[in-house]
């Protein structure tokens, strides 16, 4: 296989998201709270919502299966991750605060990989 560096930034991006996608997973209930805290409601639904959304996401930039519909899930997942973390923690930037820069870095990521 003739891999560009491109291809490892999408697998990455698709990888990155199975960690998250499993926490989800193992902390469903508090996640539930936490989409709640965060507007989206009811919060259940929206982690079931999420969890699809970023397994579709994962395996099409890992195994580069619509690739660049995959890469729009998961920025979007993570637009909306970003957009949660300053609804609940307030406008801090840095992660030190609980920042949404993280998310927002990795959804642009995303999007990237989505244009190449």
């Amino acid at each position: 296989m003739d891999f560009v560096l491109v291809d490892w930034l999408r697998i990455l991006c698709g990888a990155w998201l199975v960690p998250h996608l499993i926490g989800k997973g193992l902390h469903y209930e508090k996640a539930g709270g936490t989409f709640e805290a965060a507007g989206f409601r009811p919060g259940k639904l929206f982690v079931g919502l999420t969890m699809v959304a970023e397994a579709c996401a994962a395996v099409g930039l890992i195994f580069s299966i619509y690739p660049r519909i995959a890469a729009l899930f998961g920025a979007l997942v993570l637009l909306g991750a970003g957009y949660a973390v300053v609804k609940i923690n307030g406008k801090n930037w840095r992660w030190q605060k609980m920042g949404p820069e993280y998310p927002i870095f990795w959804a642009l990521v995303c999007l990237l990989t989505a244009l190449v």
